[in-house]
């Protein structure tokens, strides 16, 4: 076959390049399967700890088994000074993804350890970044609101240390509960950009850090991670504090005119409607409920029925998550680093299952330049 001939799939859509026994989306139920388990199911039954455990692992722990993941989880999340330098050092006004993006490259650098490959080895990193990420998203929430650090608690499940240090409380059993289902619902997606870029690095046989660094900032792009963060942006452009009244339908249809790109709808693996998407909807009623905040509901729904009807675009999972983290109390900006501390677990999950079985990942590119030709003279 010449080149000319050679078929060009742009983005590597439709493309297959490696197996995967962390995921897949079922097609006949159109479910989305943690190691063979409907993440619905997951997310209605077990804690972001034993989903985590489970994508590294394969099966759901044991009591005994979380216990002790629970132990070394807990005993690792205080923010070390160096990383808090660090972070000090970056402006308020940098993104808060380029603070996790440089504190966990910092976090690699003071592992003296950083380049053991083995699997153990590997666990033992991951169950680091899993115990660093909430608190260097915390702090940097906080110090841009001009509060100090709260220390993490290890009497705390995840979901709860995480809040308690954004928040210096723990919220209602309602709010951390919501919290934990976006979690586990974010948890791991198969071959998305973020991960695709992290099992890439890994295949270089670089470290576990810098895999997890790159992978954070191909997830900082509005086209991937960002996109929670740019659903709340549309919201408020909208208006949250009062019912839409047909205020949404309205400026969808100017920006469908301005050909914008509306965020949180569409997804280029699912084509009959993101399954996560219940899950996260209820919880964000029973958090409207829990806030009395019926206005932010009725834009919710207001805008995706205009989707619907103009475009036959379902919603993704960033479209009830952004609206839920701000109703939670996060900042905008810091959306898309909660979806790194959740999506930390399926990276790391790729990573260790890249190196298990390890390939340099090196496409070809079909040249479309001058032909040869030479410098004048030489």
């Amino acid at each position: 076959m010449s080149e000319s001939d050679q078929e060009i799939r742009k983005g590597l859509a439709g493309v297959v390049v490696d197996t995967t026994a962390v995921s897949k989306v079922n097609p006949e139920t159109n479910s989305l399967l943690y190691r063979g388990y409907p993440v619905q199911e997951l997310a209605a039954t077990q804690s972001f700890e034993a989903v985590s455990w489970l994508l590294w692992h394969g099966e759901l722990p044991t009591d005994e088994e979380l216990a002790g993941f629970e132990r070394a989880e807990r005993a690792q999340r205080a923010l070390a000074p160096e990383i808090r330098a660090a972070i000090d050092l970056l402006p308020t006004t940098a993104h808060p993804m380029d603070v996790v993006r440089t504190a966990v490259s910092v976090l690699g650098g003071l592992d003296p350890d950083a380049d053991d490959r083995t699997p153990d080895g590997t666990l033992e990193k991951s169950v680091r970044l899993f115990a660093a990420i909430p608190a260097i998203v915390a702090y940097d929430e906080r110090r841009r609101q001009g509060k100090d650090l709260v220390e993490a608690r290890d009497d705390l499940d995840y979901a709860r240390n995480f809040l308690w240090m954004t928040f210096g409380e723990v919220p209602d059993d309602v709010v951390v509960d919501a919290f934990r289902v976006s979690l586990v619902l974010y948890a791991e997606h198969s071959f998305n950009a973020s991960t695709f870029t992290a099992r890439v690095i890994t295949s270089t046989l670089s470290d576990v850090y810098s895999a997890v660094t790159g992978a954070v900032g191909a997830l900082k792009g509005q086209l991937h991670g960002g996109a929670n963060e740019a659903v709340l942006h549309t919201f408020a452009e909208i208006g949250m504090d009062e019912a839409p009244n047909g205020r949404a339908a309205a400026w969808l249809d100017t920006a469908l005119t301005e050909k914008r790109k509306i965020m949180g709808f569409g997804h280029r693996v699912y084509k009959n409607g993101d399954s996560r998407v219940p899950t996260m909807r209820d919880a964000l009623v029973r958090l409207v409920d829990h806030y009395d905040r019926p206005e932010v509901l009725a834009l919710y729904e207001e805008l995706e029925s205009a989707m619907g009807e103009r475009k036959n675009i379902k919603p993704n999972l960033d479209y009830p998550s952004g609206p839920a983290y701000h109703l939670m109390g996060f900042s905008t900006e810091a959306f898309t680093p909660l979806f790194v501390a959740a999506r930390v677990v399926g990276w790391t999950a790729h990573i260790r299952e890249q190196l298990a079985s390890n390939a340099l990942i090196r496409p070809l590119s079909l040249y479309d330049g001058p032909d040869e030709r030479h410098v004048p003279g030489a």
